[in-house]
């Protein structure tokens, strides 16, 4: 080899140290790079690119002193990958290019060799027809980035709403060491000296103004107060639902998903990702080894008493079978029941923001009041357990964080219902509904499209009373087609008029995480596939019942078979590229909606074959 290289370990100072020495330069020296290392400079995944002395080798050599780069910049040390889904058109992640550099710092600190990489963004505000429909493309595109690139340990940069179900799904298969930097959320929204939730106030306020209570001046006012900085949704919507989800699961820095996206903090904690990464490396810290089955469940525990988005069913059920964990429906439900709501955050909550919940100690504080309810024995990406993350955290104000004895609502976010309207489940956030629905009977105004409920919302002779159910449909993962966020299906004007703001409305669609109210959602299977959905007729009455967790249409066995009968399947939706391959393979929303070869039980990768 041109350049030599050793590694040496120091055990009594607990160390480790690359010498390296460069004869055709007449270059040597000595750099500390870990403590206690698990692993040998030999060991390093990078090392198969660019240790061994032949052809191919020399490629991947000269093409990085093409880029600047000399063997002391790389001989034993990692090759950390800093996945960025910065772009022009998500404001989410308008400041991950000035991150992607602390975390460079904190790479370049640690001893390691910092090299950035982009990953398609998936904003959730431009992308069309929704986002939901890219989160698979990008976990395939970080697996592949990964395992096709000399990374040995990966920097995941994500926060809007599908990246990091995306990032995390596709790190989880690749299984390099890998720690997830949250967007963080953006300041709390102000317009007349009023606070402002991004969506839960957008929704409020485009109610009043189709009621004529607000004028065109005063609803542009709050459309230009409502996102006053860079980052993610500061309620407690599908983004800080995810980041909090990746911090409790154990992949981030302790309390990193609750810092908002401009506070200094969130620039030390980005190189605090940087310089942790090395380390994972060196330690041999790899994904399997922190997402277990403990880590999901105190995920989900995490995620109900923060008051969830109701898209975490389908991103945890997603990233629980990436690792290869059972998680069903059911479980998420069994763990509603008992798990209060103390995060008093928009939209379950009623007058706080994220900016409130992190100076009131943020998620290491929430977490720590429900350790008893937590594995607190889980790995995190630090290295210590669970419960030594969480020692000495503290709640700063008791009515943000909420004691268990005072919860926002007696159980958690979410409940799963079932029935013959859905015999594979749906979801409800009984929290953020008018309490009058927990048992409600009524009859269905059925859409068979967006665009024909959209016409028909406006019309103040809808015949529809405060009683009506309405039903969306062909809005699932194949019909939507992505599943869009079309489930809390705007109030009829002629409701709105009435003072009414909230009703009954059932669908195969998701919502927003900031979004509220009686929605009942992910309805499987879909319309689209001929679930039982699509057998529902306007006029007929469905029932609801939250505390027993059922949904029914009250229609006899003989008549739905008869309208089966009848039923034609509509046309596929793509006949070409990525859209069809997600319309043959996307799951239903039980199942997480990933592609059914990309899951843990589709069979995990055996390795890595050395094609050089």
């Amino acid at each position: 080899m041109l350049v030599e290289w050793t590694m040496r370990v120091d055990a009594v100072n607990d160390c480790a140290y690359i010498s390296y020495k460069r004869p055709y330069m007449g270059k040597q020296g000595e750099q500390i790079v870990s403590k206690k290392p698990q692993k040998t400079a030999a060991d390093l995944r990078s090392a198969r690119w660019v240790a061994p002395d032949d052809l191919r080798s020399f490629g991947h050599r000269s093409r990085l002193m093409q880029m600047g780069y000399g063997p002391e910049d790389w001989v034993g040390k990692p090759f950390i990958g800093i996945l960025n889904t910065w772009s022009d058109l998500n404001p989410c992640h308008a400041h991950f290019r000035d991150r992607a550099e602390d975390v460079k710092r904190g790479v370049l600190q640690a001893g390691g060799i910092p090299l950035e990489m982009p990953a398609i963004s998936v904003d959730e505000s431009f992308t069309k027809p929704t986002s939901m429909m890219y989160r698979n493309l990008l976990a395939m595109e970080t697996e592949e980035q990964i395992r096709s690139h000399p990374l040995d340990g990966v920097v995941l940069m994500g926060g809007c709403d599908k990246t990091t179900p995306g990032l995390v799904m596709g790190a989880l298969t690749a299984g390099v060491p890998m720690i997830y930097l949250p967007a963080g959320p953006m300041l709390r929204g102000n317009y007349a000296g009023q606070v402002l939730g991004s969506g839960s106030d957008a929704w409020k306020y485009w109610d009043e103004r189709r009621a004529g209570t607000i004028t065109d001046a005063q609803w542009q006012g709050v459309e230009g107060g409502i996102a006053r900085s860079y980052g993610t949704c500061m309620t407690m919507g599908t983004a800080s639902t995810m980041t909090a989800i990746a911090e409790a699961m154990g992949l981030c820095l302790p309390n990193a998903s609750s810092i908002p996206a401009p506070d200094a903090g969130h620039k030390r904690m980005a190189s605090g990702c940087g310089r942790r990464i090395v380390d994972m490396v060196w330690e041999d810290l790899t994904p399997d080894q922190i997402v277990t089955p403990s880590a999901i469940r105190n995920a989900a525990i995490v995620a109900m008493a923060t008051g969830c988005s109701t898209n975490a069913v389908i991103h945890l059920l997603a990233m629980a079978r990436r690792a290869g964990v059972d998680l069903t429906l059911d479980d998420l439900d069994a763990l509603g029941r008992t798990t209060p709501l103390i995060c008093n955050v928009r939209p379950s909550g009623k007058d706080y923001l994220m900016e409130d919940f992190f100076y009131a100690g943020g998620l290491r504080a929430l977490m720590a009041q429900l350790t008893d309810r937590l594995d607190t024995s889980a790995i995190t990406v630090t290295g210590k357990t669970l419960g030594e993350t969480l020692e000495g955290a503290e709640v700063y104000n008791d009515d943000v964080i909420r004691p268990l004895s005072n919860p926002v609502y007696h159980e958690g976010s979410l409940a799963v219902l079932r029935g013959n309207l859905c015999p594979d489940g749906a979801v409800i956030k009984p929290a953020a509904c008018d309490q009058k629905f927990q048992q409600h009977q009524g009859p269905a105004l059925v859409f068979d499209s967006y665009p024909e409920m959209k016409a028909a919302i406006d019309d103040e002779d809808l015949d529809v009373t405060p009683d009506t159910v309405m039903v969306l449909r062909n809005a699932g993962p194949l019909g939507g087609p992505g599943m869009p966020e079309w489930g809390m299906l705007p109030i009829p004007k002629a409701l709105i008029k009435q003072g009414h703001r909230d009703m009954l409305r059932i669908s195969d669609a998701r919502m927003s995480g900031t979004s509220y109210g009686a929605c009942v959602l992910h309805v499987a299977p879909e319309s689209f596939i001929g679930g039982p959905l699509a057998l529902l007729r306007t006029g007929d009455v469905i029932r609801l019942d939250i505390p027993n967790r059922s949904l029914d249409m009250l229609v006899d066995d003989a008549e739905l078979e008869a309208r089966r009968a009848a039923w034609a399947p509509p046309p596929q939706p793509f006949e070409r590229g990525y859209g069809w391959m997600f319309a043959q393979h996307v799951t239903q929303a039980d199942q997480g909606c990933d592609f059914d070869f990309l899951t843990a039980a589709f069979g995990r990768p055996a390795g890595e074959p050395d094609i050089y």
